[in-house]
């Protein structure tokens, strides 16, 4: 089975904005940003917690 070309991947965004609307998409992605920045900033955090752990170890 072949992957999608660039026509098809044409054809589903242009459905996609029809059955959404661009303002509707934009929402979404904006807060798909979101969440993945704020994935990002948790996983820092436990970085930096460890960090401090062993650093009060020593």
């Amino acid at each position: 089975m072949a992957g999608f070309g660039w026509q098809e991947l044409i054809i589903i965004l242009v459905i996609v904005v029809v059955l959404f609307g661009v303002g509707r998409i934009g929402k979404i992605a904006g807060e798909l940003g979101s969440g993945i920045r704020a994935f990002k900033d948790g996983l820092q955090g436990d970085e930096d917690q460890e960090k401090e752990e062993t650093h009060k170890e020593e």
